[in-house]
C-alpha cells in the first residue's frame, strides 16, 4: 500500500499553496480586546479609553422563557480578552450575563480571560454564621473558574480571605489612594478618621495614615442585613470632625447609627466615604438629608444614583486600566500601591534574625 505523503504540494514555480505568515499578521497576537457587560458601561468606556482601545461590541438577548444568550461580536482568537461586569442589581441577571460571556471567549478560543469584577457583591458570604446556610462568595468564585476565566481583578472585597475563595490568580485593587485625594486638598486639622466597625478598623488605620490623622471604631453588632446597634466609639472622637471610611455603603443603616452614636461621643460634622456606593432603598435620601453628614465621597466601580447631584465621584477608571496594562505587559499590579497600603503592595525586606 502506497504510503501518503504529508510533503506539501507546490505550484510550478515551487511555492507552497501556504503563505508564511508575516509580521503584520503576527502583530495582532495577545492584543487586548476588552468587552462590557450591561451591567456599567460607562465605566468600561472610561477604562477603554484609558487604555487607547476601543470597547469590543457584544450583545445579549433575553428569550421568551427568560434565557439568556451573549454572542461576542470581535475576534477573540488568540487574544487577551477582558471583561468588565461589577455585580450590581440585577446581580443575578448581571452574573449570569458574566458567565455566559466568559463562556463565548473561551469557545472564541482565547488566548486568556480575565474577568474585571469591580464590584464583587457575593464576598459579603464569606462565611457560615447560621445553621445550614451557603457560601456564596466560594459558590460564585467557583462557577467562574468553570466557566473558563483565567484571572480575575476586583477591588476592595468585603473581607479580605474571600480572594482565597478563588482558584485563578486574583489582582486585589485598592481605592483608598483616590479616596485620600479627595480630602488632601481639604483643611484636617481637627479630622479624625472613624471606621463604623473593628473588622474594618486596619484599613481605616492605613488611610488615616496617608492622611496623617488619628483613628477610632465603632463596636457594631448587625441584627439583621439593614439593623445594626453600635454601642460604643473605640477612640477620641469629641469636638472633631469625622471622616467616616467604609468598604460599603447599601441601605446606610450602618451610617446612620454611627452618625447617632458619634453625635453623642461630641462629634461636630461628618463626610462619609466609601468604594462601593450602592445606595440601596432610602439610602440616597437618609444621607442627603442628614444634619450631621456634610459631604459623601464615593467611586465609579458601580453606576452612580441619577438623583444625587451633589455625590462627589472618584473615578477608579485610570487605576483598573493601568492594573490591565501591567497584566498584559507581565509587569506588577502590587507595584501601584507603594506607600499606599502595604497589604496591597509587594512584599518588604526583612531585616535579619
Amino acid at each position: 500500500m502506497k504510503a501518503l505523503s504529508m510533503k506539501p504540494k507546490t505550484d510550478s514555480t515551487g511555492n507552497s499553496g501556504h503563505k508564511a505568515p508575516t509580521s503584520a499578521s503576527l502583530q495582532f497576537v495577545n492584543d487586548i480586546v476588552v468587552f462590557s457587560g450591561s451591567a456599567h458601561p460607562e465605566l468600561t468606556a472610561e477604562i477603554c479609553n484609558n487604555l487607547g482601545v476601543a470597547v469590543s461590541p457584544s450583545e445579549t438577548v433575553r428569550f421568551s422563557n427568560d434565557c439568556l444568550q451573549v454572542q461576542l461580536h470581535a475576534n477573540c482568537r488568540r487574544r487577551d480578552v477582558y471583561i468588565v461586569q461589577p455585580l450590581v442589581k440585577p446581580t443575578q441577571d448581571h452574573l449570569m450575563e458574566l458567565l455566559l460571556m466568559i463562556d463565548a471567549a473561551r469557545g472564541a478560543s482565547a488566548a486568556s480571560i480575565t474577568a474585571v469584577i469591580p464590584h464583587y457583591a457575593y464576598a459579603r458570604s464569606d462565611k457560615k454564621d447560621a445553621s445550614r446556610i451557603s457560601i456564596g462568595g466560594k459558590l460564585v468564585a467557583d462557577m467562574l473558574s468553570a466557566a473558563g476565566v483565567g484571572r480575575v481583578v476586583t477591588m476592595t472585597l468585603h473581607a479580605p480571605q474571600v480572594h482565597g475563595f478563588f482558584s485563578v490568580p486574583v489582582d486585589h485593587l485598592t481605592a483608598i489612594g483616590e479616596l485620600a485625594e479627595h480630602y488632601r486638598a481639604q483643611d484636617l486639622s481637627n479630622a479624625v478618621v472613624v471606621s463604623p466597625d473593628l473588622g474594618n478598623a486596619k484599613t481605616a488605620s492605613q488611610f488615616a495614615r496617608l492622611l496623617g490623622l488619628p483613628v477610632a471604631a465603632g463596636s457594631k453588632q448587625r441584627k439583621a442585613d439593614d439593623k445594626v446597634v453600635i454601642d460604643a466609639i473605640v477612640g477620641d472622637v469629641a469636638g472633631k470632625r469625622a471622616i467616616v471610611l467604609d468598604d460599603e455603603i447599601a441601605t446606610g443603616g450602618s451610617i446612620i447609627e454611627l452618625m447617632d452614636r458619634l453625635q453623642l461621643e461630641g462629634v461636630t460634622e461628618a463626610s462619609v466615604a466609601c468604594t462601593h456606593g450602592l445606595f440601596a432603598g432610602k439610602a440616597v435620601e437618609r444621607l442627603r438629608d442628614h444634619p450631621m453628614i456634610t459631604e459623601v465621597v464615593t467611586t465609579n466601580t458601580v453606576p452612580e444614583p441619577e438623583d444625587w447631584p451633589e455625590l462627589q465621584v472618584r473615578s477608579i477608571a485610570p487605576l483598573f486600566a493601568e492594573a490591565i496594562a501591567r497584566i498584559h505587559a507581565g509587569e506588577s499590579v502590587s507595584s501601584l500601591f507603594d506607600g499606599v497600603d502595604p497589604g496591597f503592595a509587594p512584599p518588604q525586606p526583612k531585616l535579619p534574625l
